[in-house]
């Protein structure tokens, strides 16, 4: 696969992984009362804290597997599951959204906004398996640069929320989460019959 189809792919999938309609309309959930300025904060802090924390997961995942004495295939069944019950929730609309309590708006950018909400467990599992699989210096360049940009065209979506909010409307935005969902349930499966198929030996 050519460099360029091969980020467009990663693009996509990291971008659908991370339910971006859903994280936004948590964002606005938890931003309601705050003006334009921390929201623009947040939503930075966001960014940085999820580039960051997917990036460790992404060049340390072979290593876990190492460790741990378990097999790639094994794990994209197991995170392929995870996605597809994150999935579910997505089309069912009652996704798990974490209490907030009386945090200040601007401490919320790691727990819960970065994690779980926007890396929840299926995206973890998918993230160690992408960089157990880069198995090229060209590929983990690749894939990284892929991954950061989905991130970043997130945050910028956070950053703008309010604008996209006033377009659309929360029940668009819902109505979009839902349609993600499909695509990630459909995602989620290939990922596990990828690993059902490697691991059985079916060629």
């Amino acid at each position: 696969m050519e460099i360029g189809a091969y980020f467009i792919s990663i693009y996509l999938k990291m971008f659908f992984i991370m339910t971006p309609f859903f994280v936004m309309s948590v964002f606005l959930t938890v931003t309601n009362d705050s003006d334009l300025k921390e929201k623009h904060t947040l939503a930075i802090k966001i960014t940085i804290s999820v580039i960051v924390m997917s990036l460790v997961l992404l060049f340390f995942g072979k290593y876990i597997f190492q460790i741990f004495g378990i097999t790639l295939d094994a794990f994209k069944i197991g995170a392929g599951a995870l996605l597809f019950l994150t999935a579910v929730e997505l089309v069912k609309g009652n996704k798990d959204r974490q209490e907030i309590g009386h945090k200040s708006v601007l401490d919320l950018a790691v727990v819960p906004l970065a994690i779980p909400v926007t890396i929840g467990p299926g995206t973890i599992g998918i993230l160690l398996v992408m960089g157990a699989e880069f198995n090229t210096f060209s590929k983990l360049m690749t894939g990284s640069f892929a991954l950061v940009c989905a991130i970043v065209t997130i945050g910028v979506m956070l950053y703008l929320s309010s604008q996209f909010e006033k377009i659309v409307g929360k029940q668009g935005i819902l109505v979009i989460s839902k349609i993600t969902g499909l695509f990630l349930a459909a995602l989620s499966a290939q990922i596990m019959f990828g690993g059902i198929k490697s691991f059985l030996n079916l060629g």
